[in-house]
């Protein structure tokens, strides 16, 4: 599925209820790999997962090769979400209001996540072996 735009939300601290629509933001490929966006009142919270459903020795391997420095180095912080069914991230960034500072934040994180993801699926292939 392709995505032309991302809808940031502000979600209440204390409730998880949503309270308002922040924005809307045009992005690039990479962003059908997030599963949640939304502004907890501090920071904007980006979820993103494999897209795709993983065998088990792929969930080891692909957090074992993602390489999370690509997004440290750009000052984003990165962690990992173990509670899911696919390998999946946090990352969490700063909002601003100024439109064009968000989408430029989003389309680079877009841009990350796709090429980041598409590098640990290829690092693991042949790898099975070492995994199960």
């Amino acid at each position: 599925m392709e995505f032309s735009s991302l809808v940031l939300m502000e979600r209440e601290k204390d409730t998880n209820f949503f309270v308002r629509e922040l924005g809307s933001y045009q992005v690039d490929e990479g962003a059908e790999y997030i599963t949640k966006l939304y502004f907890d009142g501090e920071m904007i919270n980006l979820y993103f997962d494999t897209k795709e459903d993983v065998e088990e020795w792929q969930y080891t391997a692909i957090f074992d090769v993602f390489n999370e420095e690509a997004f440290t180095s750009k000052g984003y912080n990165i962690d990992t979400v173990d509670d899911e069914y696919n390998p999946t991230w946090l990352i969490k960034f700063n909002y601003s209001d100024e439109h064009s500072e968000v989408e430029d934040s989003l389309k680079e994180l877009c841009n990350l996540i796709k090429e980041e993801m598409e590098a640990a699926f290829k690092n693991i292939e042949g790898k099975e072996e070492e995994y199960i």
